[in-house]
């Protein structure tokens, strides 16, 4: 198999697995497969989580065969930069999931309670508060920081850049959803933080000048970090 060939199939398996994996979890997709489930659904977040996984596997194994020379490495002075990448996704991790159930996020509460929640919260609310003052999907920025933070070969910069974009998208993907339950409380929350990079937060604090606050501070939130079913 030529070399070319390779890299095609790799950046074409996460094309589909990402598409795949977001249009699993869109809006008509979970409404029609409520009404062809009926109580049935609330075991769809468990299959959707099963199915990602046993899809993701083979994947990796196969993006991982391919060996290369990097063709960039962090090295000398910026050998310190994926450690910093992957310590600051951890904290964006552990600080974005301080309000969010484990079992939401696996699907076991969904069958336990007998329906579905778009939160990932315990109590299916989210309030904006902590790190989603700074931007608004720190979960996303995180795994965008987690596959940068090695070697660069040719083919981990391709599959890299549709890591990236499937997680750019997902996060424009999730707020058209945030908008369409939440209208114009969750429009003043887009015009307040950012959505990746924290540079209104930084300005902010640049400048001198508080960041502008609006009426999402008093509102609670079905504000999940991922696509949610």
């Amino acid at each position: 198999m030529g070399i070319n060939m390779i890299y095609l199939y790799a950046v074409l398996g996460w094309v589909v697995w990402c598409t795949l994996h977001s249009s699993l979890i869109s809006v008509p997709v979970t409404e029609y497969m409520k009404r062809k489930l009926g109580d049935g659904f609330r075991f769809y977040r468990l299959f959707f989580n099963a199915f990602s996984l046993a899809t993701l596997i083979p994947l990796l194994r196969y993006t991982a065969s391919i060996r290369q020379e990097p063709v960039f490495r962090w090295e000398g002075p910026l050998g310190i930069i994926p450690y910093i990448l992957l310590a600051t996704s951890i904290g964006l991790f552990i600080l974005g999931g301080r309000n969010y159930s484990l079992f939401q996020l696996l699907g076991i509460a969904q069958i336990k309670r007998g329906g579905t929640n778009r939160s990932l919260s315990e109590y299916g609310k989210f309030v904006v508060s902590g790190i989603h003052r700074m931007i608004r999907h720190p979960w996303y920025l995180g795994g965008i920081m987690i596959v940068w933070a090695r070697d660069l070969s040719l083919s981990t910069i391709l599959t890299n850049l549709v890591i990236s974009s499937y997680f750019v998208i997902g996060a424009l993907l999730e707020e058209r959803k945030l908008v369409r339950e939440f209208g114009e409380t969750y429009r003043e929350y887009q015009k307040n933080v950012s959505m990746l990079f924290p540079y209104k937060w930084l300005k902010a604090k640049c400048t001198g000048k508080p960041q502008r606050q609006g009426s999402f501070n008093q509102e609670t939130m079905n504000h999940p970090p991922l696509n949610f079913p």
